[in-house]
């Protein structure tokens, strides 16, 4: 693998990791929520990242590269550690919910924003994550928006 493609093997597979998170974050979210509408909402924001998990997967294969197939292990902390408080504070509102999903939409958000104009990748790659920040950015705005209308 050439020097250049090393370093997008390791942004995207970094970039993977994060989008396993939010996928499984919504995931959890979906389960904890007790509004259909959010529930539905959440199983499909799931979805998509999943879909983008594999998206950024398969740039990583054309560079070469191995590519992640599971979460970070801060974010199998976070979710361990959500379980946790939900299960002592007797389970989460949809406030709750909605709050821990405005924080991960936060982390993916930074992460992508962090190598948005990252010249040492190929153009290719840079073309795929502007793509995926546009999708990722408008989910934050609406979890954010949706976030202050239930404060």
């Amino acid at each position: 693998m050439q020097p250049t493609n090393e370093h997008a093997v390791d942004v995207l597979n970094s970039l993977i990791e994060t989008t396993l998170d939010s996928a499984n974050g919504y995931r959890e979210a979906a389960e904890n929520a007790d509004r259909s509408q959010f529930k539905d909402m959440f199983l499909q924001r799931s979805q998509r990242r999943e879909q983008l998990a594999r998206r950024l997967q398969d740039e990583v294969r054309s560079f070469g590269g191995e590519p992640e197939t599971d979460q970070s292990v801060i974010g199998k902390a976070h979710n361990k550690f959500v379980d946790i408080k939900n299960a002592l504070a007797g389970g989460a509102d949809d406030k709750a919910v909605i709050d821990e999903v405005e924080r991960g939409e936060d982390v993916i958000k930074a992460k992508f924003e962090k190598v948005l104009d990252d010249q040492r990748l190929p153009q290719q790659a840079r073309e795929l994550i502007h793509e995926a920040y546009g999708s990722i950015r408008a989910d934050h705005d609406e979890v954010s928006r949706l976030k202050h209308q239930t404060h």
